[in-house]
């Protein structure tokens, strides 16, 4: 039976987001339930989730949800991918200002079935679990592409990682929420996971589902020379579970310092601890899996 998915993202800024919602869209695992957009132009943000949904011939309803965080001045005010949507299809009137409740009525709708997998800063979901404290425990699971919790990283990263910081009060709620599955998928495994952007073009070229993402990477691969499936990583996990090992324990999330809001302070402790993080991942076992949903 294909696993209930909730989609939050930022799709419009790091390629890896739209690669991750064609991976779901591909997925004959998945039934995805709804998509809800975060951060600044969020109705943008929803206009490319729906070029992505055409093109793969699926109606999935679409919530553009929070532009600003909760405290904080928006880090990301731009989807600057945006500007490739000309050339396709898409929905261009979204329902406002009602991204959190599609959330809490479609949780509440299914629950102890539905995964939500959040890819993007947590504003969404920081007003969810503040609106309705109960929707948290009525979760199947809750999988977060976010955080950086030891010193494991790959590559030129800081002490502190973009989701967890574009909205620091926000992330604070969700780590205290009560979730029977609790999974931060962390840049310890996702920077073990990149691919250059002739690699990229090469190896999706030829699936339609694609093409749009082709369009808006090429406005990312001005800045990057090429891209980190932090994203699609998160996603595989829920549907492979050896793609990545997990070692339980307790996440704080700073709220108060001047310059690392959002930087987040992993312990390791028993088995009943109510978080778990990424700490290894299999990189030939991730691609093999990510690219066998389309073909």
């Amino acid at each position: 039976m294909p696993t209930k998915i909730l989609l939050d993202t930022d799709i419009g800024s790091d390629i890896d987001d739209a690669v991750c919602l064609a991976y779901l869209l591909a997925n004959p695992q998945c039934e995805l339930l709804g998509i809800t957009t975060v951060t600044g132009e969020a109705e943008k943000r929803a206009m490319m989730a729906s070029a992505l949904c055409t093109v793969a011939g699926k109606k999935i309803p679409i919530f553009p949800g929070a532009e600003q965080p909760l405290l904080v001045p928006q880090k990301q005010t731009q989807a600057q991918q945006a500007i490739a949507l000309g050339k396709w299809e898409h929905d261009k009137n979204f329902p406002r200002g009602q991204a959190v409740e599609f959330l809490r009525q479609t949780i509440r709708a299914h629950p102890g079935e539905i995964i939500l997998l959040t890819i993007g800063p947590l504003t969404n979901i920081g007003l969810l679990f503040s609106v309705d404290p109960e929707i948290s425990s009525l979760l199947k699971g809750l999988v977060m592409m976010c955080g950086r919790f030891t010193n494991r990283v790959q590559g030129n990263y800081g002490p502190l990682e973009w989701n967890a910081i574009g909205d620091p009060h926000a992330t604070a709620i969700v780590y205290r929420a009560n979730v029977r599955q609790h999974r931060s998928i962390g840049l310890e495994v996702t920077t073990r996971v990149n691919m250059s952007a002739e690699e990229f073009r090469k190896k999706f070229r030829q699936i339609e589902l694609f093409q749009p993402v082709l369009d808006f990477g090429e406005i990312w691969f001005q800045q990057w020379p090429g891209t980190t499936f932090h994203d699609p990583l998160a996603a595989a996990t829920i549907f492979d579970d050896r793609l990545c090992t997990f070692e339980k324990g307790t996440v704080e999330v700073e709220t108060s310092g001047k310059k690392s809001k959002g930087m987040l302070f992993w312990q390791a402790c028993g088995a009943e601890a109510k978080h778990e993080i990424a700490l290894e991942v299999n990189s030939a076992r991730f691609f093999k899996h990510f690219l066998s949903v389309f073909h």
